[in-house]
């Protein structure tokens, strides 16, 4: 049984992590769009390329980390070692120079690029630590659950704080509204600096694997993994789902929800914002990660994954019959992100937890450990969700007339047409309904559940301790 220190510790990499990824997935389209000054369809093949570049290198960085020996071990070194790159890019990122139009995009592009980059090389080895953190699969679930607890901690401290940091350095400072964006990044990116430390030097890899099969042949045992494709789809469909809905959201405050309403509760007047709905979001996630252990214990994890997918849909749909202009309404909106936000933080560590029986049953199977490959995986599944979800927001908020406020603005106050507030509604509502739908249909054929996992730790545990080409270990492949 692992310490709690370790536990701590580990979720302290993903605080970080999710601090950025939050930020990037929920402000950034945004920010290109109405501060640094590019139109949508450019910010959407941005978001769009630069992500499907960035996916594509996971499996790279899967692969690198794999054969990486340290006196560290093999995937924690790189906690210490791209935590100071990963900090600078981030405010590149939301930096916006005094340049033309071309020369921005162009910045764009290169910033977005390297921060994806380093993105990658510090998340793809911190995730592949839970393989070889414990051998218990249960206890892989605790870690994860540690993980997202500490992750949706974090998105909610940047979420949360987002909208006053930038209103502090703009209003009590002075500065310029892009300015004041780049200067809440540094704010959050100190943050995520200090927290990769604190990640590197509270934790340990307790198991030793061995990536004994050459490049080839570790990619083909990845092809030809079933549960592995079927895994990455459902992922794909669930951080989509989220990226769809979180990327909408600073769109349907700044034009549908206004900047100056407020929600009465028990007398008491509060500025209903964008930081508020998601950082509420964020304390609701962490609720449902705490759920996830006990809720996996009783019904499992493929059960519970189809289970929280039904009910994603229906209070998507809910969500539709909202009315933001009464009290009421606003407070039922406030309230279905409250369970939403609890059904999607349950999703999250059985995902990851999910990924990790992958790696065992992948072990077991073709007699190599390919744990930071198929990691990577997990973290392309969500970048391709970023990147398809993203590009989709801005393509469709074009495609119904969403009037873009001008390079240089200095206010975000503008009347949209009547066809790009459905499109908003139609984003927070059926869409991601509908993806959820898909991800349910294709978790049902997913094919490790309890027993199959039981058995697999099993032999598993015998393989580990005898010669690869040992007889006696025979491997059933699950139904």
């Amino acid at each position: 049984m692992a310490p709690l220190r370790e536990k701590i510790g580990y979720g302290f990499g993903d605080m970080a992590s999710s601090m950025f990824w939050k930020v990037f997935s929920y402000y950034l389209p945004f920010f290109y769009a109405n501060v640094f000054g590019i139109g949508l369809i450019e910010t959407g093949v941005l978001l769009l390329v630069t992500r499907i570049w960035d996916a594509v290198s996971d499996p790279m960085m899967g692969i690198v980390a794999d054969r990486t020996k340290t006196r560290w071990g093999k995937y924690r070194p790189y906690l210490l070692w791209v935590a100071a790159p990963f900090s600078i890019c981030g405010i590149l990122l939301f930096t916006t120079p005094d340049w033309g139009s071309a020369a921005k995009l162009v910045w764009a592009y290169v910033t977005y690029i390297l921060m994806m980059t380093v993105y990658t090389g510090i998340n793809v080895p911190y995730g592949a630590m839970l393989g070889v953190m414990t051998d218990d699969s249960q206890e892989k679930t605790v870690f994860s659950s540690f993980r997202m607890f500490f992750a949706y901690g974090g998105s909610f401290i940047a979420l949360f704080a987002w909208d006053p940091l930038c209103n502090l350095f703009r209003n009590s400072m002075g500065m310029s509204l892009q300015s004041s964006w780049q200067f809440a990044m540094i704010v959050i990116a100190t943050c995520c600096f200090i927290l990769f430390l604190l990640c590197f030097k509270m934790t340990r890899e307790k198991l030793t694997t061995v990536s004994s099969a050459s490049l080839g042949s570790d990619l083909k045992a990845l092809v030809t993994n079933k549960p592995w494709w079927l895994l990455n789809g459902a992922s794909l469909c669930f951080n989509l789902f989220n990226t769809v809905r979180g990327a909408t959201v600073a769109f349907f405050f700044a034009d549908i929800i206004g900047g100056e309403q407020h929600i009465v509760v028990f007398s008491l007047s509060i500025l209903f914002y964008s930081g508020l709905f998601l950082g509420v979001g964020e304390v609701a996630n962490m609720v449902g990660v705490a759920l996830a252990v006990p809720i996996t214990k009783k019904l499992g994890k493929k059960p519970t994954f189809i289970l929280v997918d039904a009910l994603l849909i229906i209070f998507s749909i809910v969500f539709f019959t909202c009315s933001p202009a009464t009290n009421a309404g606003l407070l039922v909106m406030l309230l279905l992100q409250v369970v939403i936000s609890v059904l999607t933080g349950v999703m999250s560590p059985l995902v990851w937890s999910m990924y990790a029986d992958v790696s065992d049953y992948s072990e077991l199977k073709y007699h190599s450990a390919s744990t930071g490959l198929i990691f990577s995986s997990a973290s392309m599944a969500q970048k391709f969700g970023g990147a398809i979800g993203g590009a989709a927001v801005m393509w469709l908020l074009h495609g119904y007339g969403y009037i873009e406020r001008p390079e240089g603005a200095q206010t975000l106050d503008i009347t949209q047409p009547d066809s790009a507030i459905s499109c908003l509604w139609m984003l927070m509502t059926f869409i991601p309904a509908g993806v959820a739908l898909l991800s349910m249909i294709i978790v049902w054929l997913y094919p490790l559940g309890t027993s199959e996992m039981n058995d697999i730790v099993a032999k598993l545990k015998v393989q580990r301790e005898q010669p690869v080409d040992n007889p006696g270990n025979k491997f059933t492949e699950p139904v």
